[in-house]
């Protein structure tokens, strides 16, 4: 129960740091946003609602296609990851404490800032063993059904995304390229320290039970 307890505390813990990274990262979004960020601003400019509804929308959209292609991919984890971090983050939007663009050099550290933190955040939830999130899932699902490795899914997928968002008006700029580049190393460091750390609670919990049983 425990250990079920901790995965349960480290995946809304890492659904958080994301949603407040990508919250970050909007505050200076003319600099530029992942991808999938760029797609949920330019539906908020366009259609209204908030950019996180549209996450959310997104998410289970491509739930809904994984269904079709490759079930197994879906789990409770990637429905609570589409349902949530859109929500989280509208959230932290709405309090209005996070810095806001000064259009000087500051910005980018405040994008940085919100890189990191989504990078942390994406590590926490995959560690948690919950489930992958919809994208993930839907990266794997297209990989599984093709000849494609799954980071050549993830580079045709998103691509495709970042050019509707950019035929949209979204904000793509300088930033928008380099989020592989600074979040996916921080997001593997992430996942192994706190991998890492599941394991110890749960070798911890099976010493425990062994103990009583003796």
């Amino acid at each position: 129960m425990k250990v079920r307890f901790f995965q349960y505390f480290l995946f809304f813990l890492g659904l958080t740091f994301f949603g407040l990274g990508n919250a970050i990262a909007v505050k200076v979004k003319f600099l530029g946003l992942h991808p999938w960020e760029v797609l949920n601003v330019t539906l908020y400019q366009h259609f209204g609602f908030t950019i996180g509804t549209w996450g959310v929308v997104c998410g289970l959209v491509l739930i809904i296609i994984s269904l079709f292609v490759a079930r197994s991919y879906i789990s409770i984890g990637t429905i609570l990851n589409a349902l949530c971090i859109g929500p989280i983050m509208d959230f932290f939007l709405w309090l209005d404490f996070l810095p806001k663009a000064t259009h000087t050099w500051i910005d980018y550290l405040i994008l940085l800032s919100g890189i990191v933190t989504t990078g942390i955040g994406g590590g926490m939830y995959v560690a948690a063993g919950i489930g992958a999130g919809p994208r993930d899932g839907f990266m794997l699902s297209i990989s599984d059904k093709t000849r494609l490795t799954v980071s050549q899914a993830r580079i045709i997928v998103e691509s495709l995304v970042l050019v509707i968002g950019f035929l949209l008006g979204g904000p793509v700029f300088i930033a928008t390229f380099l989020y592989t580049f600074i979040q996916s190393p921080v997001f593997h460091h992430s996942l192994k320290r706190f991998k890492a750390l599941s394991e110890r609670v749960k070798k911890k919990k099976n010493q425990s039970q062994e103990s009583l049983i003796l």
